[in-house]
């Protein structure tokens, strides 16, 4: 089991780890950082198409992640 497990944390973290760079940049620059974050903290501007896809797949991976990380740490 413990094979198992810590194979799919490997399989899963590269998979997350290509989804974060696959998804845009909220801001660029500065003035993109000063603005950006006023947008999210008021939910100006909602994800629409890929970035909504990305955002949710990256949310699923993530909670993978852990939960494999806790069954290779159980299972050690």
């Amino acid at each position: 089991m413990y094979t198992l497990f810590a194979t799919l944390l490997v399989i899963d973290s590269l998979a997350l780890i290509a989804i974060v760079l696959l998804q845009s940049g909220k801001s660029a620059g500065l003035s993109g950082a000063i603005s950006g974050g006023a947008e999210q903290l008021f939910g100006q501007k909602k994800a629409r198409g890929i970035d909504a896809v990305f955002a949710r797949v990256t949310t699923v991976l993530a909670v993978l992640f852990f939960v494999f990380a806790i069954a290779v740490a159980y299972f050690a």
